[in-house]
């Protein structure tokens, strides 16, 4: 039975759900798992990657569901709640269903947007573990990070009092002349902070460090989250931690993590981050959740990991990318599909009527405001303006091979009119189309769409990158631009095209990911120009380097990677009652 969603909050419906969560021994004899395959968190657990992969290496892969969406609102069109929709109508189904989505960042959820735990009867349990760091993944990540940073500070100290007689007498330490202009890395912190964008670290005396100009980042843009999503194993996790580009030095060659000798310390810290915390939706489907959000510089994807685990476990696996589909699918599609070497049966385009009228010219959405009247009125004219980008992603998804399920996320706004005018268009797109309404019904709600993505999942497709390996970057760019953004072309600033050159030019660049870097509110890589725009270049102002996680990453405009705090932050809401200790406001 449903919760009633338009009179509950999402923490007290969760609240209501984890009543009669599954306990760690009825997941196990549920999921035919072994003793020593879950390792107990609490009232959580997590899986052991490993020993688990290594068992069912002989089973066949279930069906694997891709979830993406059109270019949203700032408000987010429901991507999480349609994975958790899908995951409760197959689960209604009677199918051996499960899935993956990422862990949310701590700045978003004391933030505007709320935690990431989809919302209404299509919500992942338990909430409050989920939105406060849950089994320490992120904060283990922040520490291996810091601690980076914490060996080249401390030895540009100690080479800058000690001449290399004594440096080498104190601490076996060779000269690594690191440039303090040239430092790639720095601090990170899991929050929205910018008063710590730009920073100045070592003032005062001779031994409190090295004075020089720094920065933080929220804890999810470091490039070990990015690692952590795309890593096979503890041995792939061991030796990406020696090749991450710290700085470079005063001769131009990089200095390296190897370098600094903190690899090693740095894989310790990850060392449990490698094996999925398992968590259930409202109606107990499992659900593992697995890195992070950070979807511009990095994949923005769950984990290679949990969806491997997954697609052993279950008869139907779905996992969640970031953003619409220019940037979440193109980076599943050519970056995530390419280095897991899996193939998906089916993607699903979430679309909400309230971001189809955004791009037909609609009123400005902004996060903590109130919606705007036209968003919740019947208005067939702005809806059908808006159309296009919904049909834009459906042919960035076809191009891949894959024939899209676009599910309408139904509001109790949306008219009978709007949805029909909706699924016209898709299916004259030669896309399938489901109403769901999960958010309102749980799996009851998403029976449509659970039959739909089932009939998909049985039609063979022609899944193929689009590009290949070997194609140069500016290549790979311009195809990019042009046919998953809808570009007329590419423009470089100089900088970036001496960097890419550079890459280029050198073989052991040849391996590397090309990982796209722009806004998602637009197809563009300006948010203000809405719906699909036309004659337009895509401007590349600078190319930056993951050498651990191997991306390139070519920056359209500016992309910050500590964002800010709002005047009215979610966690003036977040409470505890001091009776029970369960945690109040979240949303």
């Amino acid at each position: 039975m449903a919760y009633d969603a338009t009179k509950l909050k999402d923490w007290q419906i969760a609240e209501a759900a984890e009543e009669n969560m599954p306990t760690i021994d009825e997941w196990r004899e549920r999921l035919n798992l072994q003793k020593d395959e879950i390792i107990p968190y609490g009232r959580l657990c997590k899986l052991d990657f490993m020993k688990i992969i290594e068992r069912l290496k002989g089973r066949p892969d279930g069906k694997y569901i891709e979830v993406t969406a059109i270019t949203p609102t700032p408000l987010g069109e429901g991507k999480t709640t349609t994975t958790m929709g899908i995951l409760e109508g197959l689960g209604k189904r009677g199918k051996n269903v499960g899935g993956c989505i990422r862990q949310p960042s701590g700045g978003p959820t004391m933030n505007i947007k709320g935690t990431a735990a989809g919302g209404g009867n299509a919500l992942l349990i338990p909430m409050t573990e989920f939105s406060m760091g849950l089994t320490g993944d992120i904060n283990d990540i922040m520490n291996a990070h810091n601690l980076a940073m914490v060996a080249l500070t401390a030895r540009m100290q100690h080479e800058r009092n000690y001449n290399d007689e004594e440096l080498a007498k104190r601490s076996r330490m060779r000269r690594l002349n690191v440039d303090p202009t040239r430092v790639e890395m720095g601090w990170v912190m899991d929050f929205c902070a910018q008063s710590l964008r730009n920073i100045v670290i070592g003032l005062g005396g001779r031994m409190d460090g090295y004075t020089m100009q720094s920065k933080f980042g929220i804890a999810v843009s470091s490039e070990l989250m990015a690692i952590l999503s795309i890593v096979t194993d503890l041995a792939d996790l061991r030796k990406r931690m020696d090749e991450i580009t710290v700085a470079f030095d005063k001769n131009g060659n990089t200095v390296t993590t190897k370098d600094l000798e903190v690899g090693g310390a740095m894989t310790a810290w990850m060392r449990n981050t490698i094996n999925p915390t398992l968590m259930c939706t409202v109606e107990y489907q499992p659900c593992m959740v697995h890195a992070g959000p950070f979807a511009n510089i990095a994949v923005g994807q769950s984990s290679i990991i949990g969806d491997r685990i997954g697609l052993k476990m279950f008869d139907y696996h779905v996992t969640e990318s970031g953003f619409a589909a220019d940037i979440g699918f193109e980076k599943f599609w050519n970056v995530k599909c390419r280095f897991s070497g899996l193939k998906p049966h089916v993607s699903v385009l979430t679309t909400t009527i309230r971001a189809l009228k955004m791009h037909g010219g609609g009123p400005k959405v902004v996060a903590g405001l109130p919606l705007p009247d036209a968003y919740t009125k019947e208005d067939l004219g702005l809806l059908e303006k808006g159309l296009p980008n919904m049909l834009h992603h459906i042919n960035t998804i076809r191009t891949s091979g894959i024939n899209p399920v676009v599910c309408i996320n139904a509001f109790h706004t949306d008219t009978k009119e709007e949805i029909a005018m909706v699924r016209k268009a898709a299916e004259a797109a030669g896309a399938r189309c489901a109403l769901s309404e999960h958010w309102l019904k749980g799996g009851d709600g998403a029976l449509e769409l659970a039959d739909v993505i089932m009939e998909a999942c049985e039609e063979k497709n022609d899944f193929k990158f689009l590009y290949p390996a070997e194609m140069k970057l500016r290549e790979r760019v311009d195809k990019i631009a042009k046919v998953v953004y809808g570009a007329d072309g590419v423009s470089w600033a100089p900088d970036a095209e001496a960097k890419a050159k550079m890459f280029e030019a050198d073989s052991k660049y040849n391996e590397y990911a090309t990982m796209m870097v722009k806004t998602h509110l637009s197809l563009s890589h300006d948010p203000a120009l809405k719906g699909v725009p036309k004659g337009w270049i895509l401007p590349i102002r600078d190319v930056l380097i993951y050498s651990g996680a191997k991306f390139l990453c070519p920056c359209a405009g500016t992309i910050s990677l500590m964002p800010g705090t709002s005047s009215d932050p979610a966690f003036r809401r977040v409470d505890v009652d001091t009776k029970t200790g369960k945690v109040r406001g979240l949303f």
